[in-house]
């Protein structure tokens, strides 16, 4: 399933835990159902839905002296054929000479 697609089917809860973990680039979750306001069962539930979905990253860490996890955004649909120069990741695609 293609992250569109998936963000397509997304309730208002998920598309507002989506949206906070990527303009905030990550998030522990013990934060991220703090800063929605919601409580760590309905949390939990938005993140496991959101990693089911491919959308998010989920990784076992320690904050502040607790077992939790760190929430981060998953690339999306990318084309990396954009970057290439034949079969060769071009590292001046986009530069131009003046």
């Amino acid at each position: 399933m293609s992250s569109s697609t998936a963000e397509a089917e997304l309730n208002e809860d998920e598309r507002a835990g989506l949206e906070l973990i990527r303009e905030s680039g990550g998030i522990h979750q013990s934060d991220f159902w703090k800063e929605l306001e919601f409580s760590s069962h309905k949390g939990s539930r938005i993140v496991e839905s959101l990693v089911e979905k491919e959308l998010v990253d989920r990784e076992e860490t320690v904050y502040r002296g607790h077992n939790t996890y760190f929430i981060s955004p998953t690339a999306r649909d990318l084309d990396f054929r954009l970057l290439m120069a034949g079969n060769m990741l071009s590292p001046f695609v986009g530069e131009e000479d003046d």
